[in-house]
């Protein structure tokens, strides 16, 4: 708990449900839920008998997926998340029995109940899969879910994050999260000049060579913002650094370097970071307004088919609050339960944003725009 209160923490108010502290996740277990097994059982069943390794995933319907006895904890992991602590682990997913692709297609069906998924890079492919290929993380266009590298403290390009781990590495690739409210408060505590540093400057992200036709190299936000009553947090060293490397872009001055180092400092902290090892079947689900997450490096199995591997899909929920007007530059959609966020990437096509507006109808959202060039 923050005692030294500061008069920039007193003068804004928001939510800080997401505020825990790593001794607040041992004491409190709401946020972990499993799935028994007749839940598993019916999960299994249901994807062996829709998966057609032809079918495009942009294919499938979400009326053609019936959670079942899975659908309410699934649910209530998705809330806590979304709406409480910012974080939620889901164990018992079928694992056992399935292949790589029907377990992909398990993590796909279940976002197709709960958003619109959103693309996640250049090839505008909407669930990617965590695996090492040989990606350098450091270069300008290194992507952290394609290496084995320590990946800096970030927050996803959407609302809402899941991971769906297939395989674990043979050792490391250890899970660690923060939150980012907590951070905020401990920024304040500390150092409040910096904290009006945070949320009252622009820092320049890169897009990786990653931006589609209408977007440029990099864009520009605070760190931290506010609406609605809530805090919201945009973090990632690696592409504050490669953007420094962007014509066009101005140079971080000495308190913006100053904050980045501290926060990077709070959010390594042990009372700070949380830690896990993702098991095969979990499924981690993060609020990436309010959780910054991060990962060792990894040594993997020899086999190929041992090797560490989970899925990650991106979502938009139809629930989703309004964002502050400075998150825009990304999202292009601040606007409450909206299709927003992801990386439209330069494969972005008539399917997609066909699979996009398909999918906002089902669960009543607006339908997507156009952005095709």
């Amino acid at each position: 708990m923050i005692t030294k209160r500061t008069p920039l923490l007193d003068a804004i108010k928001f939510d800080a449900r997401a505020g825990w502290k790593v001794s607040d996740l041992h004491q409190d277990s709401s946020w972990r839920f499993s799935l028994n097994d007749t839940a598993r059982n019916h999960l299994r069943e249901m994807i062996i008998a829709a998966f057609d390794p032809d079918r495009p995933f942009f294919d499938y319907h979400a009326d053609e997926f019936d959670l079942g006895p899975a659908h309410q904890t699934i649910k209530a992991a998705l809330d806590m998340a979304h709406h409480g602590l910012g974080i939620a682990l889901l164990g018992g997913l079928p694992r056992d029995g399935i292949s790589e692709k029907e377990f992909e297609l398990l993590n796909w069906a279940i976002g197709l109940q709960f958003g619109v998924a959103r693309p996640q890079g250049i090839a505008s492919q909407y669930i990617s899969q965590v695996r090492d290929v040989g990606t350098d993380y450091r270069a300008k266009t290194g992507r952290g879910y394609s290496s084995n590298a320590k990946l800096d403290f970030h927050s996803d390009g959407c609302d809402l994050v899941t991971l769906a781990c297939y395989n674990k590495a043979r050792s490391g690739g250890q899970s660690m999260i923060s939150s980012s409210v907590s951070a905020w408060q401990t920024l304040c505590a500390e150092r409040p000049d910096l904290a009006e540093i945070a949320h009252h400057s622009e820092f320049c992200f890169s897009r990786q060579n990653e931006q589609a036709a209408d977007e440029g190299p990099f864009y520009p936000q605070p760190l931290f913002d506010f609406e609605d009553g809530r805090l919201f947090a945009k973090w990632n060293r690696n592409r504050v650094r490669t953007a420094q490397q962007i014509e066009g872009v101005p140079a971080l001055n000495p308190a913006q370097i100053e904050v980045t180092d501290l926060l990077d400092d709070i959010l390594s902290r042990p009372e700070i970071m949380f830690t896990m090892y993702l098991e095969p079947g979990d499924l981690q689900i993060l609020n990436n307004h309010v959780m910054l997450h991060s990962r060792t490096d990894y040594v993997d199995h020899e086999a190929p088919e041992d090797k560490r591997l989970l899925s990650r899909l991106w979502l938009a929920p139809p629930d989703s609050v309004r964002l502050p007007e400075s998150w825009g530059a990304y999202f292009r959609e601040t606007a409450p339960g909206t299709v927003r966020g992801g990386i439209r990437g330069q494969n972005y096509d008539e399917s997609r944003l066909a699979f996009e507006q398909r999918q906002a109808k089902h669960l009543g959202m607006p339908a997507p725009a156009s952005a095709i060039s």
